[in-house]
Protein backbone atom coordinates (compact mmCIF):
# COMPACT_ATOMS: atom_id res chain seq x y z
CA UNK A 1 0.00 0.00 0.00
CA UNK A 2 1.50 3.35 -1.05
CA UNK A 3 2.01 5.95 1.70
CA UNK A 4 -0.46 8.80 1.95
CA UNK A 5 0.76 12.20 0.85
CA UNK A 6 -0.39 15.05 3.05
CA UNK A 7 -2.31 18.03 1.66
CA UNK A 8 0.50 20.27 2.86
CA UNK A 9 3.01 18.25 0.84
CA UNK A 10 0.84 18.41 -2.30
CA UNK A 11 0.37 22.14 -1.84
CA UNK A 12 4.11 22.68 -1.43
CA UNK A 13 4.87 20.50 -4.44
CA UNK A 14 2.48 22.55 -6.56
CA UNK A 15 4.10 25.77 -5.31
CA UNK A 16 7.57 24.41 -6.15
CA UNK A 17 6.45 23.56 -9.69
CA UNK A 18 5.01 27.03 -10.16
CA UNK A 19 8.20 28.66 -8.88
CA UNK A 20 10.32 26.59 -11.27
CA UNK A 21 7.92 27.30 -14.13
CA UNK A 22 8.10 31.04 -13.49
CA UNK A 23 11.87 30.94 -13.99
CA UNK A 24 11.40 28.96 -17.20
CA UNK A 25 8.85 31.40 -18.58
CA UNK A 26 11.15 34.31 -17.76
CA UNK A 27 14.04 32.59 -19.57
CA UNK A 28 12.22 31.27 -22.66
CA UNK A 29 9.08 33.40 -22.95
CA UNK A 30 5.58 31.97 -23.05
CA UNK A 31 5.51 30.68 -26.62
CA UNK A 32 8.87 28.90 -26.49
CA UNK A 33 8.39 27.31 -23.09
CA UNK A 34 7.33 23.66 -23.12
CA UNK A 35 6.02 21.41 -20.39
CA UNK A 36 9.24 19.43 -20.81
CA UNK A 37 11.22 22.54 -19.85
CA UNK A 38 9.11 22.80 -16.71
CA UNK A 39 9.49 19.10 -15.89
CA UNK A 40 13.26 19.41 -16.05
CA UNK A 41 13.41 22.66 -14.06
CA UNK A 42 11.04 21.37 -11.36
CA UNK A 43 12.62 17.91 -11.36
CA UNK A 44 9.26 16.15 -11.66
CA UNK A 45 7.98 13.39 -13.89
CA UNK A 46 5.47 13.93 -16.66
CA UNK A 47 2.77 12.37 -14.50
CA UNK A 48 3.85 14.46 -11.53
CA UNK A 49 3.48 17.68 -13.55
CA UNK A 50 0.17 16.81 -15.21
CA UNK A 51 -1.24 15.82 -11.84
CA UNK A 52 -1.41 19.54 -11.08
CA UNK A 53 -1.69 21.27 -14.45
CA UNK A 54 -3.49 20.10 -17.59
CA UNK A 55 -1.30 22.09 -19.99
CA UNK A 56 1.01 25.09 -20.32
CA UNK A 57 -1.90 27.53 -20.46
CA UNK A 58 -3.37 26.15 -17.24
CA UNK A 59 0.02 26.44 -15.54
CA UNK A 60 0.62 30.02 -16.68
CA UNK A 61 -2.84 31.11 -15.60
CA UNK A 62 -2.15 29.65 -12.15
CA UNK A 63 1.03 31.74 -11.91
CA UNK A 64 -0.85 34.89 -12.96
CA UNK A 65 -3.67 34.14 -10.53
CA UNK A 66 -1.30 33.67 -7.61
CA UNK A 67 0.45 36.98 -8.26
CA UNK A 68 -2.78 38.89 -8.60
CA UNK A 69 -4.33 37.26 -5.53
CA UNK A 70 -1.27 38.15 -3.47
CA UNK A 71 -1.47 41.80 -4.56
CA UNK A 72 -5.18 41.91 -3.74
CA UNK A 73 -4.68 40.35 -0.30
CA UNK A 74 -1.86 42.73 0.58
CA UNK A 75 -3.88 45.75 -0.54
CA UNK A 76 -6.98 44.58 1.37
CA UNK A 77 -4.92 43.93 4.49
CA UNK A 78 -3.32 47.36 4.33
CA UNK A 79 -6.68 49.08 3.85
CA UNK A 80 -8.20 47.13 6.74
CA UNK A 81 -5.32 48.28 8.94
CA UNK A 82 -6.47 51.90 8.49
CA UNK A 83 -3.68 53.08 6.24
CA UNK A 84 -2.63 56.64 7.03
CA UNK A 85 -0.75 57.05 3.76
CA UNK A 86 -2.74 55.77 0.78
CA UNK A 87 -0.16 57.36 -1.50
CA UNK A 88 2.54 55.11 -0.04
CA UNK A 89 0.33 52.05 -0.57
CA UNK A 90 -0.37 53.10 -4.16
CA UNK A 91 3.34 53.54 -4.90
CA UNK A 92 4.21 50.18 -3.34
CA UNK A 93 1.57 48.48 -5.46
CA UNK A 94 2.98 50.07 -8.60
CA UNK A 95 6.70 49.78 -7.88
CA UNK A 96 7.09 47.11 -5.22
CA UNK A 97 8.39 47.44 -1.67
CA UNK A 98 10.79 50.22 -2.64
CA UNK A 99 7.75 52.37 -3.45
CA UNK A 100 9.48 54.54 -6.05
CA UNK A 101 10.33 54.29 -9.77
CA UNK A 102 13.46 52.51 -10.92
CA UNK A 103 14.70 51.03 -14.20
CA UNK A 104 13.39 47.54 -13.45
CA UNK A 105 10.29 45.91 -14.88
CA UNK A 106 8.48 42.73 -13.93
CA UNK A 107 10.70 40.01 -15.50
CA UNK A 108 7.60 37.97 -16.30
CA UNK A 109 5.98 40.87 -18.18
CA UNK A 110 7.14 39.80 -21.69
CA UNK A 111 5.63 36.35 -21.17
CA UNK A 112 2.39 37.89 -19.93
CA UNK A 113 2.22 40.04 -23.06
CA UNK A 114 2.85 37.01 -25.28
CA UNK A 115 0.16 35.05 -23.47
CA UNK A 116 -2.55 37.64 -23.98
CA UNK A 117 -1.53 39.03 -27.39
CA UNK A 118 -1.04 35.68 -29.12
CA UNK A 119 -4.28 34.49 -27.56
CA UNK A 120 -6.31 37.60 -28.32
CA UNK A 121 -8.69 35.59 -30.55
CA UNK A 122 -9.02 32.76 -28.04
CA UNK A 123 -12.25 33.07 -26.05
CA UNK A 124 -10.78 31.51 -22.90
CA UNK A 125 -7.81 33.87 -22.81
CA UNK A 126 -9.92 36.93 -23.62
CA UNK A 127 -12.32 36.02 -20.82
CA UNK A 128 -9.44 35.46 -18.41
CA UNK A 129 -7.73 38.66 -19.52
CA UNK A 130 -10.88 40.65 -18.87
CA UNK A 131 -11.28 39.06 -15.44
CA UNK A 132 -7.66 39.85 -14.59
CA UNK A 133 -8.09 43.44 -15.77
CA UNK A 134 -11.19 43.93 -13.63
CA UNK A 135 -9.43 42.57 -10.53
CA UNK A 136 -6.45 44.86 -11.06
CA UNK A 137 -8.77 47.79 -11.72
CA UNK A 138 -10.63 47.08 -8.50
CA UNK A 139 -7.41 47.05 -6.45
CA UNK A 140 -6.23 50.45 -7.71
CA UNK A 141 -9.73 51.93 -7.59
CA UNK A 142 -10.25 50.92 -3.95
CA UNK A 143 -6.95 52.46 -2.84
CA UNK A 144 -7.58 55.74 -4.66
CA UNK A 145 -11.19 55.91 -3.47
CA UNK A 146 -10.13 55.22 0.12
CA UNK A 147 -7.55 58.01 -0.12
CA UNK A 148 -10.20 60.39 -1.48
CA UNK A 149 -12.63 59.50 1.30
CA UNK A 150 -9.91 60.02 3.89
CA UNK A 151 -9.17 63.48 2.48
CA UNK A 152 -5.65 62.52 1.45
CA UNK A 153 -6.46 62.69 -2.28
CA UNK A 154 -8.50 65.20 -4.26
CA UNK A 155 -11.75 63.84 -5.66
CA UNK A 156 -11.51 66.07 -8.72
CA UNK A 157 -11.10 62.99 -10.93
CA UNK A 158 -13.04 59.74 -10.79
CA UNK A 159 -11.09 57.05 -8.91
CA UNK A 160 -11.93 54.36 -11.45
CA UNK A 161 -10.74 56.48 -14.38
CA UNK A 162 -7.44 57.13 -12.61
CA UNK A 163 -7.12 53.41 -11.89
CA UNK A 164 -7.61 52.66 -15.60
CA UNK A 165 -4.92 55.18 -16.53
CA UNK A 166 -2.46 53.45 -14.19
CA UNK A 167 -3.11 50.07 -15.79
CA UNK A 168 -2.80 51.54 -19.28
CA UNK A 169 0.51 53.19 -18.41
CA UNK A 170 1.99 50.08 -16.78
CA UNK A 171 0.90 47.76 -19.61
CA UNK A 172 2.10 50.16 -22.29
CA UNK A 173 5.48 50.58 -20.63
CA UNK A 174 5.81 46.81 -20.27
CA UNK A 175 5.12 46.35 -23.99
CA UNK A 176 7.75 48.92 -24.99
CA UNK A 177 10.26 47.43 -22.57
CA UNK A 178 9.69 43.96 -24.04
CA UNK A 179 10.43 44.95 -27.63
CA UNK A 180 12.67 48.03 -27.52
CA UNK A 181 16.20 48.71 -26.21
CA UNK A 182 16.23 49.99 -22.65
CA UNK A 183 17.81 53.32 -23.61
CA UNK A 184 14.87 54.08 -25.90
CA UNK A 185 12.20 53.27 -23.32
CA UNK A 186 13.75 55.05 -20.30
CA UNK A 187 11.58 53.17 -17.81
CA UNK A 188 12.64 55.11 -14.73
CA UNK A 189 12.23 58.56 -16.31
CA UNK A 190 8.81 57.74 -17.76
CA UNK A 191 7.68 56.28 -14.45
CA UNK A 192 8.85 59.37 -12.54
CA UNK A 193 6.90 61.56 -14.96
CA UNK A 194 3.78 59.42 -14.53
CA UNK A 195 4.10 59.70 -10.74
CA UNK A 196 4.10 63.49 -11.12
CA UNK A 197 0.95 63.21 -13.22
CA UNK A 198 -0.72 61.20 -10.47
CA UNK A 199 0.37 63.74 -7.86
CA UNK A 200 -1.23 66.52 -9.86
CA UNK A 201 -4.41 64.53 -10.50
CA UNK A 202 -4.77 63.58 -6.84
CA UNK A 203 -3.41 66.87 -5.48
CA UNK A 204 -0.62 65.14 -3.55
CA UNK A 205 2.21 67.37 -2.33
CA UNK A 206 5.64 66.84 -3.89
CA UNK A 207 7.07 65.96 -0.50
CA UNK A 208 4.91 62.82 -0.28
Amino acid sequence: MSPRVSKEHLKQRRADIMEAATSVFIEHGYEHTTMKHVMEAANVSRGGLYQYFANKEDLFEAILEEGLSQEAEEADFSLEESVSQHWTLLMELMFGEVGSPDANMDPLAPSKLEFFITGRNDERRRTYGEKRYEIGLSIYDEIIKAGQEAGEFSDRYDSELLARSIITFVDGLALDHAILPEEKVRVKEQSELFVEYLKMALDVSSSS
